[in-house]
């Protein structure tokens, strides 16, 4: 059994935290028995994408010069880890650099994720909801 003292609004309370069954805590406030039912615990934790990481490429949204025949593709990374609150484009989409592509929830914080060049998006790695690590590649633009 735990103990504790509290002073709330200038009141003192003596808590006695007793057996814990479930989701129910058997408690006393200044010897009064109470039954505290507490909120269950979430069944699964979200589980972070985890990209496969391309050997000697920064991390940064700076794009690669395009090659000599063809495009390039350059991927959007995550700056920081976090949860995917939105994807503002689709596969197919023309987008300008600048624009914002997805908006990524990291420390309580909406963080607008920014295309990196002008292009046509053309992979979309993430969901609404997907929780990612830093550098995490989140779409790629050709």
């Amino acid at each position: 059994m735990k103990e504790y003292k509290y002073t709330i609004n200038g009141n003192i309370y003596k808590v006695c935290i007793g057996d814990i069954e479930d989701n129910i805590a058997h408690v006393e406030v200044n010897g009064t028995p109470y039954k505290v039912e507490m909120e269950k615990a979430p069944k699964s934790a979200p589980r972070p994408v985890v990209a496969r990481p391309v050997a000697a490429q920064p991390t940064t949204h700076v794009s690669k010069p395009a090659p000599a025949a063809g495009g390039s593709k350059s991927a959007v990374k995550s700056p920081l880890p976090g949860v995917i609150l939105e994807v503002k484009v689709k596969e197919g989409d023309v987008v300008k650099k600048g624009q914002t592509v997805i908006i990524l929830e990291a420390m309580k914080m909406e963080n607008n994720i920014n295309a990196d060049k002008d292009g046509t998006v053309t992979k979309i790695n993430v969901n609404k909801g997907d929780s990612v690590l830093e550098g995490t590649d989140l779409l790629i633009i050709e």
